[in-house]
């Protein structure tokens, strides 16, 4: 029979991972959304809620956590499946989606960001691209020289674009901009 600690923590783990996608996608929707709305919608009480997250705040600094690890770790699983270009555009379209995510929290979320949390997660974000596209480089896909940061900070600037049909079509627009100045085919 498993240890009931650690049954316990896997609870806990289960409830603070449910939490936080549910939040993501009720931040999507209704950026005023309740956190006790949120924890209904998770299938947890309040009080578990607060125990995870004592504040909005720090629920959406969990949530866009969550977000960058999962950008993160997309990288290599798309070059993994697809072939490196292919990879990095769809990387990029996830990288949107999470703009749509935080385009309704960001003045709370910016607020809410400690230096730690950029420090921790900028680099990481950094290093995704770097390996998108070093394998375009190495393809020949995109040209060479072109610093990750750079891009990075390029499609960080389309988070504040809002998610409206005419946000959308802009976005994309920069996107193919962004591509041919990298050097890709259309």
């Amino acid at each position: 029979m498993a240890d009931p600690e650690i049954r316990l923590r896997a609870d806990a783990q289960a409830n603070r991972d449910r939490i936080l996608d549910i939040a993501r996608d009720a931040f999507a929707a209704n950026p005023a959304v309740s956190l006790n709305a949120i924890a209904k919608a998770a299938g947890v009480g309040a009080g578990t809620l607060y125990r995870h997250f004592p504040s909005r705040e720090a629920l959406l600094v969990g949530v866009y956590r969550k977000e960058i690890d999962a950008l993160v770790g997309l990288a290599p699983d798309l070059l993994t499946k697809h072939p490196p270009l292919q990879a990095l555009r769809l990387w990029c379209d996830r990288f949107v989606q999470f703009g749509e995510v935080k385009h309704g929290v960001a003045d709370t979320l910016s607020s809410a960001i400690s230096e730690k949390d950029l420090r921790e997660t900028y680099w990481p974000m950094v290093g995704a691209v770097r390996q998108l596209m070093e394998a375009c480089e190495k393809r020949g896909e995109i040209q060479s020289g072109v610093h990750p940061e750079d891009v990075l900070t390029l499609l960080a600037l389309l988070l504040r674009i809002s998610p409206t049909s005419d946000g959308k079509m802009q976005i994309r627009r920069i996107l193919a901009l962004l591509f041919r100045g990298l050097g890709a085919e259309a």
